[in-house]
């Protein structure tokens, strides 16, 4: 007869003594061994480095569970593809993740009164936006299939990719999760979850019978992590000035091969190696005949080392999915080798467990888009440096991954690396006894990084999802027309129209007192050298206003702006109107070119008497500004700025020194200009 603890619920004595079975013991021993040393060790806030405990839980049922599974665990990984085959690893591991959630009998009861509740008050299933394009299993029929069977919630399944990072990585598991639970109101199911694992299986096994690029020998640990351009597959064009190859692309964690096809067989490959430390890029391109940019289904590959970038497109007949697949793939790469150059990833174990992490991170991705063909999901939910170089505050996630890194246990059967090996994929070049002596010093480390990374992940998640909700409320100016955008401009500009004119008042003096108070606090700021100070204070006066608009609840006053298009003109003056403003900006770009000309044809003395009179007042103003400080030169153009728009000035007839400037403008000649249609026939 089974051996039943009282406290804990059914699924979770249920998962305790399979886990004896699994690790030949009896369920006395396992709590025995887990409350002489786990339960103990946690009491006294000293874990030994063992990573047991994760996400909110601190019970003594749910670090029971914690012990209990990750012994099990370590024996299924060891067979971690026969299990999958057979099904048994997502019956145990989802077993698993329900008696994480639910380790105690009171939350037995607790979610079988919430189930009941949510039977007598069941809805419909809303759909949202991102949902309208989910495939028909996950958007209809699922539901029906597994709405009274238990589900288990996003922290259960992150737990799980902490111990067993084959279901997800634990800094990307929350997005993964996400994404796969949308239909079901993020609540992931058994059939969803044996589905998605299987075709994880699949999708190793068809990367293993990919042929190896021609002409190439791979590297010990270099594994094919995506291949495009066979027979069987969609094409991969590469374009070469005015040609275009077609051929083979694929993709390992080191490089990308291009092999050009012949007529039976194909060239030898075109290596872009992405271990060098150089500067690269790859980003989005558009091609198209005869050099018109038609198609934006390319990508373009551009390092210190080539001289011009390698482009390689993707046709397909509607989107850009296939081009946008390979853009974050190869990204994805790009980022794993930056990562371990920039925090200086010298040990071989450390780096191939962050090269198996993302090699894991691919192959999920794949699954995923067999799982989800009519609506592929987004790339990035799936992998780690893509995703967090992306969304804000992912620096500070890599970071925290780097440091974690340093504590890697390359020893246990259920870390990146050693599933790859269970997996039968391409082994490292790392020797066994390295293993083993790197995973007995990461015993003996501290777990702390572990939820420092946690912390790190939520602060980013929450930081990406002000962003969605503050780019949502721009998108639709996004959409607008060129004529909606200009009211609007205009009327945003509208308070500086105020400002505009009262400054304009002052300079007029048609504000006597307050324009003499602006000349002496002008005056007083420039000699006393209080600049800096009076940005204090203008900065200071911002913030009191943001204030006082706080007090006067602006925020919800100010709902939306209100911009009315409507005019006091017919259509007929409507269109002179449009005419005049159209002549209004034609004379000011005639205007801007005839100066700039001018400007050019005394810089280079076209008329030498013009061009000595340039360079004599340069000469004497540079001599002045060497000899006066210029608080005192700020001060004479302050009365000379005032004085000139007062009445005074105008009555004294200073206009007559504007008028000579104009006529000596004027009599400046400017270079002849030719305007010709080929590049060629311009002058070297």
């Amino acid at each position: 007869m089974a051996t039943s603890i009282k406290h804990l619920s059914y699924i979770a004595n249920d998962v305790v003594q399979r886990c004896a079975m699994k690790v030949g013991s009896s369920v006395e021993e396992l709590v025995e061994e887990f409350e002489s040393f786990v339960w103990k060790d946690y009491n006294n806030n000293n874990n030994g480095g063992v990573n047991y405990v994760y996400g909110n839980g601190g019970s003594y049922s749910r670090k029971l569970v914690e012990f209990c599974s990750a012994k099990a665990l370590k024996e299924f990984c060891q067979n971690i593809e026969e299990e999958i085959s057979d099904g048994s690893f997502s019956r145990f591991t989802f077993d698993l993740m329900l008696a994480w959630e639910m380790p105690t009998s009171a939350d037995e009861d607790c979610h079988t009164e919430n189930v009941a509740k949510e039977r007598e008050d069941r809805k419909p299933l809303k759909t949202t936006p991102e949902q309208d394009d989910i495939p028909l299993f996950y958007s209809d029929i699922m539901p029906l299939l597994v709405n009274d069977e238990p589900s288990v919630g996003e922290d259960a399944y992150v737990w799980l990719a902490s111990v067993v990072p084959l279901v997800a990585d634990v800094v990307n598991g929350r997005f993964t999760f996400e994404t796969l639970t949308a239909p079901t109101r993020n609540r992931l199911h058994y059939p969803a979850y044996d589905k998605f694992l299987r075709e994880i299986d699949k999708t190793v096994k068809h990367l293993q019978k990919q042929t190896l690029p021609k002409g190439v020998e791979l590297r010990d640990d270099e594994f094919i992590m995506h291949v495009e351009g066979t027979a069987s597959s969609q094409r991969v064009i590469r374009h070469i000035g005015g040609t275009s190859w077609p051929g083979r692309l694929t993709l390992t964690n080191y490089a990308l091969y291009f092999e050009a096809s012949r007529v039976i067989t194909y060239e030898d490959a075109l290596k872009i190696d992405f271990s060098k430390d150089i500067e690269r890029s790859v980003k989005p391109a558009a091609t198209g005949p005869w050099g018109a940019l038609l198609f934006d289904k390319a990508i373009v590959y551009e390092s210190s080392e080539l001289p011009e970038g390698i482009v390689l497109e993707f046709p397909e007949l509607t989107s850009s999915t296939r081009r946008d697949h390979w853009l974050t793939l190869t990204k994805e790469i790009m980022l794993l080798h930056r990562f371990l150059s920039t925090y200086d990833v010298k040990c071989p174990i450390q780096a191939w467990e962050m090269h198996a992490r993302t090699i894991l991170g691919v192959i999920r991705l794949h699954a995923a888009r067999e799982m989800l063909r009519i609506s592929p999901p987004e790339p990035t939910k799936f992998l780690i440096f893509a995703l967090f170089d992306e969304i804000a505050k992912g620096d500070y996630v890599i970071e925290k991954l780097a440091e974690s890194l340093e504590k890697v246990n390359s020893g246990n059967p259920c870390c990146a690396s050693s599933i790859l090996r269970w997996l039968n994929v391409r082994e490292s070049m790392v020797s066994n006894l390295e293993v083993e002596k790197v995973g007995q010093e990461s015993l003996r480390g501290p777990v702390d990084s572990i939820s420092s990374l946690e912390s790190a992940i939520n602060k980013a998640r929450e930081e990406e999802k002000q962003i969605v909700v503050a780019k949502a409320t721009t998108d639709e100016l996004k959409e607008e027309g060129i004529t909606d955008s200009t009211f609007l401009l205009i009327e945003l500009l509208k308070p500086l129209k105020y400002v505009v004119s009262w400054f304009q008042q002052i300079l007029m003096w048609e504000r006597p007192a307050t324009t003499l108070v602006v000349i002496a606090a002008s005056l007083i700021i420039v000699y006393k050298e209080w600049a800096g100070k009076a940005i204090a204070v203008f900065l200071f006066w911002v913030v009191v206003e943001m204030i006082r608009a706080r007090q006067r609840r602006m925020s919800e006053k100010m709902n939306e702006i209100v911009v009315c298009k409507a005019s006091d003109q017919s259509t007929m003056e409507s269109v002179v109107s449009a005419q005049h403003g159209l002549r209004t900006v034609y004379e000011l770009v005639q205007m801007a070119n005839i100066m700039l000309l001018k400007l050019q044809s005394l810089f280079i003395s076209k008329t030498r008497k013009h061009a000595d009179m340039v360079m004599i007042a340069l000469s004497g103003l540079a001599i002045i500004v060497a000899v006066i400080p210029i608080k005192y030169i700020i001060i004479g153009a302050i009365f000379y700025l005032f004085t000139m728009t007062s009445k005074i000035s105008q009555n004294s007839g200073s206009s007559q020194g504007n008028r000579r400037f104009k006529e000596w403008w004027d009599s400046i000649p400017v270079i002849p200009v030719r305007v010709v249609d080929k590049a060629d026939e311009r002058p070297t």
